[in-house]
C-alpha cells in the first residue's frame, strides 16, 4: 500500500496536477487505476515521476504503466487547486466538510432498516467524482442504447408468441418459471407501445479498461434522485473544474422521461402522472418525495389510489381525479392485491385491470421482473444476433445458469473463480441469497457451495470474478489526518423512452463505491459518488430546481382567462398535514405547561395550593404524569420527578417526546410538500430532544428547564415554516386548522381551571394565567397593573389582535373552515358557524359578578356565561375535530388520537 501519511509532496518539483498520484494508494494488483487511466501493476514499486519539460502543459503528460501520472481528466481536476500542498489538504477537508453539511441540510436519507423509532442514515456521498471522457461514455451509450432494444424485444416475446422460449432460445424457467413473471398480464399490448419507459444497468471497469455489464433493474430501479443530488452537490464544490472538463448536464433526459411517459400515456401532453411510493419507511422514500418534486409529480401510495371502472383516480380533497401515468416504485408482486399478493397494502385492488384495459401507462409495465435474473445475461449475446441481427457492443460478465447441465458441469469446476449469485434475486418463495465470491471461500465452503448447486440448480448462477476498477476517495482519519484512498466503484446507468418510443442514456450516473472488503453496496457501508461524463462542447443550460406538482389549471365557468393553478392535495397527505399541525401546536402547549409548572414548583410560590392543584389538575387533564402519581401539594418533588420522568415517556401519548416523535413520522409522509429547511427544523428537534444526556439518566430541574426553552426555541422556529413558508392550499388550511383546534380546546380547558379553581384571585395566579397564554408582554404595555377581570378577560377572550386570545383563534378558526366550502358539498360551513363568536362579547358579559376575582376557594355559579362560553369553545373543538375526520379521513383506517386525549 502507498504511504498515505500527511499530505505534502514529496520533491519541490513535482506539480500540482501529480499530487494526487503520489498521495493516493494504489489500486490493487490486476485492478484498473481510475486516477492513473491504467491497470495497477502487479508490483507497486514499478513507478516513475513525472518529469515535465518546459513546453509541456500540464495535462499533456503521457500514461506509461505503473507510473505516478494521472489521466487527463483528473489533471484538469486537479490544475484549479492550491499550489502549496498544505493549503490544498486544507481546502480539500472545508469541501468535505462542506458536502457532509449539505448532505444533512438537505435532509437526505438511506436506511435500509428503516424504522418508526430510528433516525435515518445519511446518504454517503464522497468528494471526488467518477470521470468519464467522451470516448468512454460513446461505448457505454451505444451499448446501453442496443441492450435497451433488447430487453424490450424479449419482454415483447415474453408476454406475446412466447416464440423465444418455443424454439428454445430461453429456458422456460427463465421466464414463465420466473417469479417476476405476471401470467396475468400475456396476451396484454404495452399502453403507449413501449413495455420498458426506464431501465438501469450496473456497470463495472474491467482490469484493461473495458466495461462490463454486471446486471440490470427494471422493476423500480433507483438512484434517479440521488444521483441528481450529488450532482448538485458535488459540483458545488470544484465549479472550475466542473466547467472546465466540461461536464454534460442531467435536465433534459429528466424531461425526457416524464413527456415520454406523458406522450404515450392515454390523455397524452395533458395526462397526470403520479409516483407510487411504498411509504415513508422505505429505504430510499427521500429519492421518491425529491423526484415526485423534482419531476412535478404527485407522490401518491397506495391507499391513495383507487379504481373505478378500470381507470385509476387519486383521491383528494377535490374529489377523485383521474391518473394516466403512474411511475412505480414499488416492486410488481405488491402492486395489485386481488391478483398478486393478497397481503400487500402497498398496492391498489384491480391496478392490473386499469392496465390490461388501456386505460393507465405503467412505467415499467408490470411484468418485468424476469429481466433482472443474473442467469438471462448468459443467452443475450446469442438473442441479440437472432433478434436483432447485431453483436452486442457493450459486453456482459461471463454468466452461466447452473439450471443448464452442460453449463453446470462446464463452470463448477471453476466454482473458485466465479461469484455465487441467485437466479431469482428479491423474491422470497424461490432461493435468494447475497452474491458470494468464490474465491473468499475455503475448500471445505466450496464443496458445500457445490453441494447445495447440485441440489438446486435452477436457482443459483455463476459468474465471472471481475477485479472492478478503484477510484480515489477522501479520507479522514481517526486522528482528523487526511488521505486519500482507493476503493472500489459500480456505475450504474439509466435509460429512458422518449416521446417518440425511443431511448436516451443519462449522460451520468450513480457510483457505488465500495468498502474496502470490496463490495460496492450501499446497503453494507458503501459510498456514493458524483458521475462527471465529458461534453464536447460546454452547455449553458442549468439543472432545474425542483418544482411542485399542480393540477391541470382549470378555467372558470363563462371566462377565458384561467384559474389559478391548485395544488392536488391526496386525502392521506390532508390527514397528515391536519394531525402535523395538531401534534406541532400540542406540542407547544405541554411544553410551556411543563416549563410553568417547574418554574413554579422551584419558585418562592411553591407552596401557595390554588397554584399547585392547578398544576396538578392540568398535568392530570393532559396526561403529562402517569396515573397514581401523588398531586403536587402532597408530594412536590415526587410530582416533580413524575413530570420530567414523563417528558420522554413514550406511553404517555400526550408527552413532549411522543408528540415530538408524532410531528416528525406526520411530516415524513408528506415531505415532499416541504421545504429542506422544514424537514431539518423537525429532524433537529426531535434529535436534540431524544438525544440529550437527560434522556436516559435523571436530571437535575435547571438541565431539563434549558433543555425545554432549547425545543421551545426550535418549535417557535418550526411555527415560523408552517405558517411563512407553505402554499395556502387546502392542506395547509387542514393543517392550520389543526393547530387552532389544538388552541382553542387547550387555552379554554386552562383558563376554565383557572377560573374554578380561584387562580386568578392570587396575584402569582394571575401572572400564572397569562404566562400559559403568552401574553404577558401584550398585558403590561396595554393595562399595566389594572389586574381586574375585565382587563384579563380583554386580552385572552375577546381580543381581536391577540392571537393567544380565544376570541382570535376563533375567528381565524372560523375563517378557515369557511375557505373550505367548496369540499365536500359545504360541509364545512355548518361547523364554521358552530364556532362562539367570541369577539362580538363584551368582558363585563362575561363576568357580571365584580369588578374583582374572587378568592381561592370561592364558589361560582355554574351559569356563569364565562364557564359556559369556555365550555363551548372546548365542545366546539371537539366537533369540529369529529365532524372533519368522517368527512375527510375516515377511509384511511389510520387511528389517531383525540383532542383531549
Amino acid at each position: 500500500m502507498h504511504d498515505t501519511s500527511p499530505l505534502q509532496d514529496r520533491t519541490p518539483e513535482v506539480q500540482t496536477m501529480t499530487w494526487l498520484a503520489l498521495q493516493q494508494e494504489r489500486a490493487p494488483a490486476g485492478h484498473w487505476d481510475e486516477l492513473r487511466g491504467q491497470p495497477s501493476p502487479a508490483d507497486p514499486t514499478q513507478t516513475q515521476t513525472l518529469t515535465a519539460t518546459p513546453n509541456q502543459s500540464p495535462g499533456a503528460s503521457e500514461s506509461t504503466p505503473g507510473s505516478n501520472t494521472v489521466s487527463k481528466p483528473w489533471q484538469n481536476f486537479v490544475a484549479p487547486l492550491h499550489p502549496d500542498p498544505t493549503t490544498r489538504a486544507t481546502e480539500l477537508n472545508a469541501s468535505m466538510a462542506h458536502l457532509q453539511r449539505q448532505v444533512r441540510d438537505n435532509g437526505i436519507t438511506y436506511n435500509v432498516y428503516a424504522c418508526a423509532d430510528q433516525p435515518q442514515r445519511p446518504w454517503s456521498l464522497d468528494l471526488f467524482p467518477l470521470m468519464l471522457e467522451h470516448k468512454d461514455w460513446l461505448q457505454i451509450e451505444a451499448g446501453v442504447v442496443q441492450r435497451m432494444q433488447l430487453l424490450e424485444s424479449i419482454m415483447a416475446d415474453a408476454y406475446g408468441p412466447q416464440q423465444l422460449v418455443l424454439s428454445g432460445q430461453l429456458p422456460a424457467a427463465l421466464v414463465q418459471g420466473h417469479p417476476g413473471y405476471l401470467p396475468a398480464m400475456h396476451g396484454v399490448a404495452p399502453v403507449g407501445g413501449r413495455y420498458l419507459s426506464l431501465a438501469a444497468f450496473d456497470l463495472a471497469r474491467g482490469p484493461e479498461g473495458c466495461w462490463w455489464l454486471l446486471s440490470q433493474r427494471t422493476q423500480a430501479p433507483s438512484g434517479l434522485g440521488y444521483l441528481l443530488e450529488n450532482r448538485q452537490i458535488v459540483s458545488r464544490q470544484f465549479p472550475q473544474a466542473f466547467e472546465s472538463f466540461p461536464v454534460q448536464r442531467l435536465a433534459e433526459t429528466y424531461r425526457t422521461l416524464i413527456d415520454g411517459i406523458k406522450a404515450r400515456s392515454p390523455a397524452g401532453a395533458s395526462a397526470h402522472i403520479a409516483l407510487l411510493t411504498p411509504g415513508p419507511y422505505n429505504e430510499t422514500y427521500f429519492e421518491h418525495a425529491y423526484l415526485a418534486r423534482y419531476l412535478g409529480l404527485s407522490l401518491v401510495q397506495g391507499n391513495d389510489l383507487t379504481v373505478r371502472d378500470e381507470k385509476l383516480y387519486l383521491k383528494t380533497l377535490q374529489g377523485l381525479q383521474p391518473v394516466h401515468g403512474l411511475l412505480k416504485r414499488v416492486d410488481d408482486d405488491w402492486l395489485d392485491p386481488l391478483e398478486l399478493r393478497t397481503e400487500s397494502t402497498l398496492g391498489v385492488p384491480g391496478l392490473l385491470q386499469a392496465v390490461r384495459s388501456g386505460h393507465l401507462l405503467v412505467a415499467n409495465t408490470p411484468g418485468s421482473g424476469f429481466l433482472e435474473s443474473n442467469a438471462l445475461l448468459g443467452f443475450m449475446p446469442a438473442l441479440a444476433r437472432d433478434l436483432m441481427g447485431q453483436s452486442l457492443q457493450l459486453p456482459a460478465i461471463p454468466s452461466w445458469w447452473c439450471g443448464e447441465a452442460a453449463a453446470l458441469h462446464d463452470v463448477l469446476p471453476r466454482l473458485k473463480t466465479c461469484v455465487i449469485k441467485p437466479t431469482y434475486p428479491y423474491h422470497s418463495d424461490r432461493q435468494c441469497f447475497e452474491s458470494v465470491p468464490g474465491h473468499t471461500l475455503s475448500r471445505r465452503e466450496q464443496d458445500e457451495w457445490a453441494g447445495r448447486i447440485l441440489r438446486d440448480p435452477d436457482a443459483h448462477t455463476l459468474q465471472s470474478w471481475l477485479p472492478l476498477s478503484h477510484q480515489p476517495t477522501w479520507h479522514i482519519g481517526a486522528q482528523g489526518t487526511p488521505c486519500i484512498q482507493s476503493r472500489p466503484v459500480v456505475l450504474r446507468v439509466f435509460a429512458v423512452t422518449d416521446a417518440q418510443g425511443g431511448w436516451q442514456v443519462l449522460p451520468g450516473g450513480l457510483a457505488r463505491l465500495g468498502t474496502r472488503e470490496g463490495i460496492a453496496s450501499m446497503q453494507r457501508g458503501g459510498s456514493s459518488a458524483d458521475v462527471w461524463v465529458q461534453s464536447t462542447a460546454p452547455t449553458p443550460t442549468p439543472t432545474p430546481t425542483p418544482t411542485q406538482a399542480f393540477a391541470p389549471v382549470p378555467r372558470p365557468a363563462g371566462g377565458n382567462a384561467p384559474a389559478q393553478p391548485q395544488q392536488l392535495v391526496t386525502s392521506r397527505a390532508a390527514e397528515n398535514l391536519f394531525w402535523m399541525g395538531r401534534y406541532t401546536e400540542r406540542t407547544e402547549n405541554t411544553l410551556r405547561l411543563v416549563r410553568l409548572s417547574l418554574e413554579i414548583l422551584g419558585s418562592e410560590n411553591q407552596h401557595l395550593t390554588c397554584l399547585l392543584n392547578f398544576i396538578n389538575r392540568m398535568a392530570s387533564r393532559h396526561g403529562m404524569v402517569r396515573a397514581g402519581t401523588p398531586a403536587a401539594v402532597q408530594a412536590h418533588r415526587v410530582f416533580e420527578r413524575s413530570l420530567i420522568a414523563g417528558l420522554w415517556d413514550q406511553e404517555l401519548a400526550t408527552s413532549v417526546g411522543f408528540n415530538l416523535r408524532a410531528v416528525r413520522l406526520a411530516a415524513a409522509s408528506v415531505r415532499e410538500r416541504l421545504s429542506p429547511e422544514h424537514w431539518r427544523l423537525l429532524e433537529q428537534a426531535e434529535a436534540r430532544f431524544f438525544s440529550s444526556p437527560t434522556h436516559t439518566s435523571l436530571p437535575d430541574t435547571l438541565t431539563v428547564q434549558s433543555l425545554l426553552t432549547d425545543t421551545s426555541q426550535m418549535l417557535a422556529a418550526l411555527t415560523g415554516a408552517q405558517t411563512d413558508r407553505m402554499s395556502r392550499d387546502d392542506g395547509w388550511r387542514l393543517l392550520s386548522i389543526g393547530r387552532h383546534i389544538e388552541r382553542l380546546e387547550f387555552l379554554s380547558t386552562a383558563l376554565s381551571e383557572a377560573v374554578t379553581l380561584g387562580l386568578i384571585g392570587e396575584q402569582a395566579g394571575f401572572d400564572t394565567v397569562l404566562d400559559l397564554f403568552d401574553s404577558t408582554i401584550s398585558f403590561h404595555a396595554q393595562y399595566q397593573q389594572s389586574r381586574t377581570p375585565q382587563a384579563l378577560l380583554n386580552l385572552l377572550v375577546t381580543h381581536p389582535d391577540n392571537p393567544r386570545s380565544l376570541g382570535w383563534v376563533a375567528h381565524t378558526l372560523r375563517g378557515r373552515l369557511r375557505r373550505m366550502a367548496p369540499l365536500a358539498d359545504g360541509a364545512t360551513l355548518p361547523l364554521s358557524d358552530g364556532v362562539p363568536h367570541l369577539i362580538e362579547l363584551r368582558a363585563e358579559s362575561l363576568w357580571p359578578l365584580t369588578d374583582s376575582w374572587p378568592d381561592a376557594g370561592a364558589e361560582l355559579p355554574l351559569t356563569l356565561p364565562l364557564l359556559t362560553t369556555l365550555a363551548q369553545c372546548q365542545a366546539a373543538a371537539r366537533e369540529i375535530s369529529d365532524r372533519l375526520c368522517a368527512l375527510f379521513f375516515s377511509h384511511s383506517g389510520q387511528a389517531r388520537y383525540s383532542v383531549g386525549a
